[in-house]
């Protein structure tokens, strides 16, 4: 299954409403299925089974909508963590100038620096040194239980998607926390569809994943290369703290890399970058300096 999220005016405001992808149709599960929350993170924190409600929405009559009509908003507008992994392929780390590291390199991402696919990421007046990161990030669907084993994580992965954590390369590099350089307002790609753990390898391992940057590929890498896979990433994170449905993991980005090349490779206005995964899809975002 493929799910969405897409922006609806409502009566008083612009709702974020969970989507079915039906083809090239759109299907809002929350009309077709009344007892489905309207967004993704309440549905899985209220444990609905939301395969089932697709499929039973598959079946019905719900109105669909063509799915190029409509405005996407990150997958989630309003995460619960959202964790990030740096230097988590080998060729990445090789090209940043530092060995294997010895434990993932964990930072968070805030919900405003989250944006969808189509929307453009912003290049900050303070900088120039804008590069982009594509990576697979994972979703949530239930409660992680603490010090949980590898051989059991994957049951709580509820789907996988496109991320592209662009950063702000020397406000990333003035602190010893990556964090400020990771944050700055519309600089997260998330999307376009979340595609449910049952139709892809296990952990997502073994697809390809290619960056774009105004049609020339950046970057082309393997997810079956991460340094931490999927389920050893979401074991030792059990260890630390409580993961809950909503959730978001970002795997973190192979080499290639606009600041590792030779003169560097800054994101401009006018620029496109798209990160692509294969059995996912593309995630496709034009870059704008802030006004």
């Amino acid at each position: 299954m493929r799910f969405t999220t897409y922006l609806r005016q409502g009566q008083a405001d612009v709702q974020a409403r969970l989507g079915l992808i039906d083809g090239d149709q759109l299907i809002d599960l929350h009309d077709a299925q009344p007892q489905v929350p309207p967004c993704l993170r309440s549905a899985l924190a209220a444990g609905i089974d939301l395969q089932a409600a697709a499929q039973a929405a598959l079946r019905s009559d719900a109105p669909r909508l063509p799915l190029a009509s409509v405005q996407l908003a990150p997958l989630l507008p309003e995460p619960g963590k959202v964790i990030c992994l740096g230097l988590n392929y080998f060729d990445h780390a090789k090209e940043s100038g530092r060995e294997k590291p010895e434990y993932p390199w964990f930072f968070f991402r805030g919900k405003s620096s989250l944006m969808a696919h189509g929307d453009a990421g912003q290049l900050p007046k303070v900088s120039e040194k804008f590069d982009y990161e594509g990576e697979l990030a994972l979703v949530i669907g239930s409660k992680v239980p603490r010090h949980a084993g590898q051989d059991e994580v994957l049951q709580h992965v509820f789907g996988y998607t496109c991320f592209n954590d662009m950063s702000v390369r020397d406000y990333q590099k003035r602190t010893p926390q990556w964090t400020i350089g990771k944050n700055f307002d519309a600089t997260g790609g998330f999307g376009p569809v979340l595609v449910t753990a049952d139709e892809l390898p296990p952990g997502a391992s073994g697809l390809r994943l290619q960056t774009r940057l105004n049609g020339q590929t950046m970057q082309d890498a393997n997810t079956r290369d991460m340094i931490w896979s999927v389920t050893e990433t979401l074991s030792l994170l059990s260890d630390c703290l409580t993961l809950e449905p909503g959730d978001v993991v970002v795997m973190g980005t192979p080499a290639g890399v606009g600041q590792s090349r030779t003169p560097p490779v800054w994101m401009k206005d006018g620029d496109t970058v798209e990160v692509q995964i294969d059995g996912i899809g593309t995630l496709v975002n034009p870059i704008r300096r802030e006004e």
